[in-house]
């Protein structure tokens, strides 16, 4: 189970999880709001959990299983006496309904005969008004758009509900029992299909009392302590990658302990051009943060000198990574802890609903394992927050906008963007293109609207003509996509324009490739690295 942080200081906010694959859009939009809120799969939840949480309001997410069935997730009857607001989502809609005395019928998906719903619909206000949805609808003949997705439907309402809202499918869309301030509604307020969702989440914790109180100074303070009561006076060692995650934990970590962390920067030979320099140069130079600069490139570029199969690279790539990192670790004494950026969203698919991970895609690279192995306890101050929470938190402690706003890059580096084998002359080509692409893409202003954008080499020569000779030289693919989480995505629309012009610079400067084409593959069916 996830640990549970205690923030006394912060009004919270109970999401039980009922295996919805949107709960974190929940979060996502409370968050917004500056409400602190923490989701929790309904199978950890129990009154004691309750208790000590002392959440402010709760919500209950969607799922996709059927209340008619026994045996479904269900949260504790007592919840609620509890005497907080309770707002019930979709299959929690249903859920409040079965446990205080409704009807749920089943849909198609159940085996009953009753009307599902998917997709856009519109909700038409009906009965008195209901504070809750002050400002939501337009005006009173106003209809709204939303999203529903519900193979079940609400066929009779529990005692003290009123209706505030139907749709088409949903004569039971909105619902509430004012005295107790219970909401119910039968479609998804956190997706963007619903356009004024955000709208009713904001009325709801109003509603319930919450001040906004969840900011990135209340959020520092609170993480300088937590970090200095958790480590004492004993050592941190943070192994330092460069990338946003890393980079704001040991700076929040250095400013919690100061020298008691040593981080350790391990140079794999795959890093993009200058990318060393730049992070050792920032840390060192700028923080005066004690680092290790581990450049052990020709220990990984042998061990992958003529392996071609991905998950090969990633798995020597991962083994080596802890081998040296352990390495440079244990030559700092005293250290019984080790500092990891692991975000919120890792937290949550590490405690799944369903009790276990979901399916590996692709083994992942970070110090797994590293722990148990050297008896170190974890220091992980950023496993409350979202991506883009980490760069307000950055902002917050002074990281420079170019550390803040930088891609995702992989563990791996270059070795997955190089599909086939890997060899020393393809990474310095492939160095040297992307450097020109991510120039380009500065240069054009495009850098910020883009989520992850890359070169890949391709395992393929073509021929090609430059001046009056034959060239035999690489191909490589540019990759640019857009994404909110990394979970999906979508490729960047660049001008033809734009293209020509990279494409052209790239086969000019960049000797070794002849040939430059672009993927348009969204995220499903691709990944956004190639390998």
């Amino acid at each position: 189970m996830a640990a549970h942080m205690n923030i006394q200081t912060h009004d919270r906010l109970l999401i039980i999880d009922f295996g919805s694959q949107v709960t974190q859009l929940i979060a996502r939009r409370l968050r917004e709001l500056n409400v602190y809120c923490e989701i929790h799969p309904y199978q950890n939840v129990t009154m004691d959990f309750v208790h000590k949480m002392a959440p402010k309001a709760v919500i209950f997410s969607g799922g996709p299983d059927s209340v008619v069935r026994e045996g479904s997730p269900r949260p504790p009857q007592e919840i609620f006496d509890y005497g907080v607001p309770i707002l019930g989502i979709c299959y929690g809609q249903q859920v409040m309904m079965q446990q205080l005395g409704g009807k749920v019928e089943g849909g198609k998906i159940s085996g009953g005969g009753g009307t599902a719903e998917f997709g856009r619909a519109y909700v038409k206000p009906r009965g008195e008004k209901l504070a809750v949805l002050d400002g939501w609808f337009q005006n009173d003949d106003d209809h709204e758009q939303v999203w529903m997705s519900h193979g079940d439907h609400v066929s009779k309402l529990a005692p003290g509900f009123e209706v505030y809202g139907t749709s088409p499918n949903a004569p039971y869309a909105i619902t509430a029992d004012v005295s107790r301030n219970f909401y119910a509604v039968q479609f998804h307020p956190e997706v963007h299909h619903t356009p004024n969702g955000a709208k009713l989440y904001e009325n709801f914790v109003r509603a319930a009392g919450f001040s906004g109180d969840w900011t990135m100074g209340a959020y520092r303070e609170e993480a300088i302590r937590k970090i200095r009561e958790q480590v004492g006076d004993k050592q941190v060692i943070c192994g330092l990658s460069g990338g946003v995650d890393s980079s704001v934990a040991a700076v929040l970590i250095h400013e919690a302990i100061g020298d008691q962390l040593t981080c350790v920067f391990v140079d794999h030979g795959l890093l993009r051009m200058n990318e060393a320099d730049e992070v050792v140069s920032m840390f060192r130079d700028n923080y005066n943060i004690p680092l290790i600069h581990a450049d052990e490139s020709e220990l990984f570029l042998g061990e992958l000198d003529g392996v071609s199969d991905p998950e090969t690279k990633r798995k020597i790539i991962g083994r080596l990574f802890i081998d040296v990192f352990q390495k440079h670790a244990n030559a700092i004494e005293g250290a019984e802890f080790l500092a990891q950026g692991t975000l919120y969203p890792d937290v949550i698919e590490s405690v799944s609903f369903s009790g276990g991970p979901s399916v590996t895609i692709k083994s992942h690279h970070n110090v797994g394992g590293l722990p148990e192995k050297m008896g170190l306890k974890l220091v992980e101050p950023l496993r409350e927050l979202f991506k883009d929470e980490v760069r307000a938190l950055g902002r917050e402690l002074g990281l420079p906008d170019s550390f803040i706003g930088r891609h995702p890059f992989p563990g791996p580096g270059l070795a997955i963007r190089c599909p086939g084998e890997i060899t020393r002359q393809k990474l310095e080509i492939l160095r040297k293109a992307d450097a020109v692409y991510i120039d380009q893409i500065r240069k054009h202003g495009l850098y910020n609207e883009i989520w992850q954008a890359f070169v890949a080499i391709l395992p393929v020569r073509t021929v090609g003509v430059m001046g009056d000779g034959r060239t035999y030289d690489f191909a490589c693919a540019l990759r640019a996509v857009t994404s909110v989480d990394g979970m999906t995505a979508d490729y960047y629309p660049y001008s033809h324009e734009f293209l020509g012009e990279t494409a052209t610079r790239i086969i000019n400067e960049v000797e070794g490739i002849n040939r430059v084409t672009y993927d348009i593959t969204s995220k499903p069916p691709g990944t956004i690295e190639w390998e």
